[in-house]
């Protein structure tokens, strides 16, 4: 596993292309405050649960300032299928080859069931307007993570 990022720390840049195939660039929203939540796969029970919380969350958050972008390693097609089904209002961006996964430390080693694997670690950034990590949150559970973020963020 690659090295986790922690306050303080630059936001590793990206362009990815999102659930249209538009390409995405954190370095444009320099200047503006970021959420960044990467999540093992869309539409599974967890990535849903977690994913729809943060979309019911979106008015408070851009109020306060926020973009959201989520990132996984499924292909847009696929991301566009999961934005349509639950009415997510907010992009979601492509990393197949998990080198954004890895620039913020979220591929590693992951235990299910007793077997080992290399996985997505269910984890959340918080970029302020300077590009700087404010907020590195890894291992969170998808179920009341976006409650205790907002509590945090105070939004």
């Amino acid at each position: 596993m690659t090295n986790r990022l922690e306050a303080g720390s630059a936001a590793p840049s990206f362009a990815l292309k999102n659930q249209d195939d538009a390409v995405v660039s954190l370095d444009a929203l320099r200047g503006g405050r970021v959420i960044v939540f990467f999540y093992p796969e869309a539409m599974t029970p967890g990535c849903t649960t977690e994913a729809c919380d943060f979309r019911d969350s979106l008015a408070p958050l851009q109020a306060a300032g926020y973009t959201l972008l989520g990132i996984s390693r499924d292909e847009p097609e696929k991301l566009r299928r999961f934005r349509e089904r639950d009415g997510l209002t907010y992009d979601l961006l492509s990393d197949p080859d998990h080198s954004i996964h890895d620039a913020y430390g979220v591929w590693g080693e992951k235990v299910n069931y007793g077997k080992t694997f290399m996985g997505v670690i269910r984890s959340t950034f918080v970029i302020d307007e300077a590009g700087l990590v404010s907020h590195a949150l890894y291992n969170i559970r998808a179920t009341g993570h976006v409650a205790r973020l907002r509590k945090t963020l105070e939004v």
